[in-house]
Parts: structure tokens; sequence; C-alpha cells
């Protein structure tokens, strides 16, 4: 297979990081934005999804699958790839006329002590500490927070809370980062959201109402909780199932059987279907379930 690139300088628009797109050693795509390194891996069954890479100094055209590491989300086919790949060059873009600057302070922050902090501007200043990190905003900048959102402390962990900053200052943001953080904020909190823009939220939009919708939906269906390939009964998923998936101290449990090729649980759970999955009192391949009564 051809190793020669099929584009490179990809953006025609002033200031864009150098984009580069070419096929590896091993033959699957590559490309590079500045630093950065992209592939559009093989995943299972015929899946494809985006690894990252750091700063490789060999030809794109010499680059091999062990450059690569963690899994940034399913790619539909190469069109998607690319899309992503000049998508983060637009971002990288952004960052730089950003202006964002780093100081080292010692400040406190309910993540630990601080070891570097980047300012945004004035008032807004994200920590990294040794574990974990996020926002401080000044009071003067919390005071412009939705009180919905508003943290007391003008603290926003890094994880989701960070959204809130980015919502609430979008300037100090890229195109990307706010496309994040709508996602985010939609996801999880999805009250919110609707009372600050005046919208209802559709089904597939946040992660919290569809798990509401199926919580709802499913309260007196038995509800997968824990799951094993059968020891006893091959081909079969001996799995523990709850009414509605609660998880409690003295909730009735029952044992169920699965066809393994069966056994896909969705993003909240595998709803047991009575009429198909028989109740087991068999042997069990559990640890936890041995000596108990059967159910």
């Amino acid at each position: 297979m051809s190793t020669s690139p099929v584009m490179t300088e990809a953006s025609a628009t002033a200031g864009f990081p150098r984009v580069s797109f070419v096929r590896s050693a091993d033959g699957f795509p590559v490309a590079r934005v500045g630093d950065t390194a992209f592939a559009m891996l093989p995943g299972r069954t015929g899946r494809h999804f985006l690894g990252l890479g750091g700063k490789i100094a060999r030809p794109l055209a010499e680059w091999r699958r062990s450059d690569f590491y963690g899994h940034a989300g399913e790619l539909a086919d190469e069109a998607a790839f690319r899309a992503r790949v000049v998508e983060n060059a637009e971002h990288q873009r952004e960052m730089q006329a950003l202006g964002r600057s780093e100081i080292h302070t010692r400040a406190h922050t309910p993540w630990g002590m601080s070891q570097c902090t980047t300012v945004y501007t004035e008032g807004v200043e994200c920590h990294s500490t040794a574990g974990h990190g996020g926002f401080k905003l000044s009071a003067e900048r919390n005071r412009k927070v939705h009180p919905l959102l508003r943290s007391e402390g003008g603290f926003y962990e890094e994880d989701c809370a960070w959204a809130i900053v980015a919502i609430t200052f979008p300037d100090l943001f890229t195109s990307f980062e706010q496309g994040c953080a709508e996602r985010s904020i939609k996801d999880w909190w999805p009250d919110a959201w609707e009372a600050i823009f005046g919208t209802i939220l559709s089904a597939g939009e946040s992660h919290v109402k569809d798990r509401r919708a199926f919580e709802a939906a499913h309260a007196g269906d038995w509800i997968v909780i824990s799951a094993i390939r059968s020891d006893h009964r091959p081909g079969m998923t001996e799995v523990i199932a709850t009414r509605g998936g609660l998880r409690e101290p003295n909730g009735e449990e029952r044992r169920f059987l699965v066809p393994s090729a069966e056994y896909e649980p969705d993003r909240f759970g595998f709803v047991i279907d009575e009429t198909r999955h028989a109740v087991y009192d068999g042997p069990s391949s559990f640890a936890s379930w041995s000596g108990r009564d059967a159910a």
C-alpha cells in the first residue's frame, strides 16, 4: 500500500497548525497536527477508534500501532477521522489566539495544593494538583454564574463542572471546548439547562434525563446488577437482578440465565425478559452466592 501523503498543509485557513495525513507503516490512516499525533485504529467487530500519540520524531509513514495510546472515541469512517483531526487543528489555533498563560502558585484548592495554574483572564484560573484540579473564579466572576449552577466557593472541578465556567464565559474557550461544555451541561444538569435557556431536551440529548426515563419505564422490571459466564451451563451467562436495578441491603435478588450471545447491556443496564430468560436456582458461578438459599 502506498505511503505517500494524501494531504499535507491541509487547512487553507491562516494560523492553523500544519496538518498532514498519510498511511502508516501498518497501513492505517495517521495524521499530525503540530506536535500531536492521531491514528484511526481498528477496534472490535470491524469498528475503528481515534488513537492519540505524543511528539513522534519519525516520519508519519514510519509510525506504527505501538506509537499510540488511549481511546478518544469511535470513528464511523476515514472521513470522520479527517474531520476530527481538522477540528483539533482549529482548536489548537484558537488556543494560541486566546493567549492563556501558566504560572506556578501555592494556592490551596479543594483538590490539594496547586502545582500549576493556567490563567484564562483576571479572576478565572485553572489549577492542577497532584491528583485532580479545576477552576477557581474570583467572587466577582462567580457572581456571573447562573444561580442554578453556581458553586458558593467559586471552585469548579475539572471532570464536569468546568463546563459551567465555559458556558458562563464562552469567549475564554475554543469552539471545540464550548461544544463539549454544552454537551456536558445538557448531560448532567438538564434541569438547569432547560430553565436557563427556556427549552426542553429531547430523548438522547441528556444522560441524566435518559436515565430517569429508563428507570421510570423499568421500575418494576428485573434489571441485572451482576453477571458472569456460567461454569455450569455452557453458552449461558448467569446474572443477578433486582427490581428496577436497585441495590438495597435487604432487597430481593433473583438469578436468571441469559444466552451469552444475547447479553449486551445498554447504557443503563440489561432488562430481563421473563418470557424468555428463565429464573435459575442451580449451582452458581458467583462466589458470593455460595451458601445462599435459592431465590
